[in-house]
């Protein structure tokens, strides 16, 4: 069980942090004076470029497999086409809601839909799944729906908007609650509420799948049920909150040679997210591409610890010098010429 809850985490980390960050750059317009259309504007844009990304993302991995992959890979919903998706349909969340309270406070109204928008995704999944599939579509667009893809019916490995959105909204949710005036009174308190929230999801979403009955006609656990998506954003509340004191009480009262104020500290987290979506597109080829670093489906408990912690520390060490070397090409040029200008 564990395994697979594990196993299934990285999308949801990765769409619940993109709705955190989308609370937070809508927050900063917003206390800008900006009009609802030009936060739209901006928002919505940046995830239309998320989505190219995701298509370009798409095109390099068919010219990489070039020979045996199916160019139907081209069409395939991937985390970065849906996250993409999800950063357009949040901006349209957030600017119907801020148009409409327009002059009047609108964070509990924005915590709310977005609250409300990742329930009803969540709900809607099982069905759009099964006996209400959208199945007049092309499964170009169906797949975006269900992941329906071009097998004739809904495929685990794929990134459809049910219910993997959900997760999205409900980082939007949690974004625009840490931003309030109160959490940021109480910042201690609210994060370890948040964790406090996560294990009470945890507990009510096995409780629930315990229920002899249920409310879906198919009913499957690990890829569609709304219990599963509960259990996994009670983990991602309890990881926050375990990130937050991390960040806190350890790296924040670090220092080189004694305990303090910080005057200098590292955090992977910190640093990994600062590249996020370079780490994303470099790991996958690494962990799943041709140039896997390790055989796929014959490796042991050790080995496949060894080769977690090194693909760790590898994306760690490029998103140093990602962010380190950030701005500085053309310096790094005029080094590499001045030798050559001097002979």
């Amino acid at each position: 069980m564990y395994s697979q809850l594990g196993g299934t985490f990285p999308a949801p980390l990765f769409l619940f942090l993109a709705g955190i960050s989308f609370a937070l750059v809508t927050e900063k317009l917003w206390k800008k004076n900006l009009q609802p259309t030009q936060i739209a504007r901006t928002t919505i844009r940046r995830g239309a470029e998320i989505f190219a990304f995701g298509l370009l993302f798409r095109l390099q991995e068919y010219l990489i497999a070039w020979g045996w992959a199916p160019l139907s890979d081209l069409l395939r919903v991937d985390i970065l086409n849906t996250i993409g998706l999800s950063m357009i349909l949040m901006g349209v969340l957030c600017w119907f809601v801020l148009s409409v309270t327009r002059g009047a406070p609108a964070r509990l109204p924005l915590v709310i839909a977005s609250a409300g928008t990742a329930a009803l995704i969540s709900l809607l999944t099982p069905p759009l799944w099964t006996t209400w599939r959208p199945d007049w579509l092309p499964w170009p667009l169906e797949s975006y729906i269900n992941g329906v893809h071009n097998l004739g019916t809904p495929q685990a490995w794929i990134f459809p908007i049910f219910p993997w959105a959900a997760f999205a909204f409900a980082g939007l949710a949690t974004g625009f609650i840490l931003q309030s005036e109160w959490a940021r009174k109480h910042e201690t308190p609210i994060f370890l509420l948040a964790g406090a929230t996560g294990l009470v999801f945890v507990s009510a979403a096995r409780w629930l799948d315990a229920q002899p009955r249920q409310l879906y006609a198919v009913y499957d656990y690990w890829h569609t049920s709304p219990n599963f998506f509960l259990i996994r954003l009670g983990m991602l509340l309890a990881i926050l909150t375990a990130s937050y004191a991390w960040c806190r009480w350890v790296i924040g009262k670090w220092t080189i040679g004694n305990w303090g104020p910080a005057r200098w500290s590292f955090s992977p987290l910190i640093q990994l997210g600062q590249a996020s979506l370079l780490v994303y597109w470099v790991h996958i080829e690494l962990v799943y591409g041709r140039f896997s670093i390790l055989h796929k489906h014959v490796q042991s408990i050790r080995t496949a610890s060894l080769g977690l912690l090194a693909i760790f520390l590898s994306m760690l060490l490029l998103a140093f010098l990602r962010t380190r070397l950030k701005g500085h090409g053309n310096e790094m040029l005029a080094r590499f010429r001045s030798p050559a200008r001097a002979n």
